[in-house]
């Protein structure tokens, strides 16, 4: 496992003992100035990377809100495999580290609290003014994004309305831990027993969806919000990563003709096809993936049917 411990990177580590504190970032940037993190053009900086479906999110309402001129941004390598984890650099569209001038995601980590213990993850929100990091939960920064910088944002798009926020939490709820966490669940099973329960409950997820899709343009009604976005950075690299590289096979997103629509429909939004680098996707999920370990389990696709003459 790659991580800090008490700040020391380790390529192939472990954390032992329930006594261990496993850090993450957690504050808010405001409008109101209720907090440290007040909201200010250039001041904030956020590190992603185009092949993790959790900093694409942050990308896409970044994008969405035309935010690209107030919150400049870093793009790591999709090359995890290497001993130092998430790295700038040595592929197209990535960029250095113009901020810190780190050569690693973690050293920007030990410089936001030197002594950190976790994993090392993109999305990062970082503050250049107090010289540390914000928050490292896409969900929270896809909100602040959302919420907080309407000053200088697309103020007429809402990702996140008031009207219909329980139904967007609803459907967020199912959509992280059936599809989003549902297609890893599937790719790191250590058993056959655990990968055959984890497809059953990720297609089952996919099938249910495929239904409500049939009746609605977007998960929530006619308007595209955060729903849409979660569940689109799992769709779009289902295809060419998650149904080979973790053997969630059993049908193709084109084998569900409303998924593979809603997809597509998001996809040829305004600036949303130019945050979809399937060159980083397929490299990063074929490369040296942490989780998916030498077991003999059987895929339970692709369903062919050879009955048809």
């Amino acid at each position: 496992m790659k991580l800090l411990i008490n700040g020391i990177w380790h390529s192939n580590g472990q954390l032992k003992g329930d006594s261990i504190a496993i850090g993450s970032f957690r504050s808010h940037v405001s409008a109101d100035g209720t907090s440290d993190f007040q909201v200010e053009p250039n001041r904030y900086h956020l590190y992603v990377s185009y092949a993790c479906p959790f900093a694409h999110r942050t990308i896409l309402v970044r994008q969405l809100k035309r935010l690209d001129d107030v919150i400049s941004m870093s793009v790591l390598s999709p090359d995890w495999g290497s001993p130092d984890g998430w790295v700038f650099g040595g592929w197209s569209d990535t960029t250095p580290d113009t901020v810190n001038g780190c050569t690693a995601l973690h050293q920007v980590y030990t410089k936001a609290q030197s002594d950190f213990t976790g994993r090392v993850t993109v999305p990062v929100l970082w503050d250049k003014k107090l010289g540390t990091i914000v928050n490292n939960e896409s969900a929270d920064i896809m909100r602040m994004l959302n919420n907080e910088f309407n000053a200088f944002a697309e103020a007429n798009i809402d990702l996140y309305p008031a009207a219909l926020r329980t139904e967007i939490d609803q459907i967020n709820a199912f959509v992280a831990s059936r599809i989003n966490i549902g297609v890893y669940n599937a790719g790191f099973a250590k058993t056959q027993a655990q990968y055959n329960e984890a497809i059953n409950s990720l297609f089952n997820a996919l099938d249910t969806l495929e239904a409500r899709l049939a009746r609605t343009r977007y998960l929530v009604g006619e308007q595209l919000t955060e729903a849409d976005l979660r569940l689109f950075v799992t769709l779009v690299r289902f295809d060419v990563a998650y149904y080979g590289a973790l053997n969630c096979n059993l049908r193709r997103l084109v084998d569900y003709p409303n998924l593979w629509n809603y997809t597509r429909q998001i996809y040829h939004l305004p600036s949303v096809a130019e945050t979809v680098k399937f060159d980083h996707i397929k490299r990063h999920y074929y490369d040296t993936y942490e989780g998916i370990i030498d077991r003999r389990i059987v895929p339970r696709g692709p369903i062919i049917d050879f009955s048809l003459a």
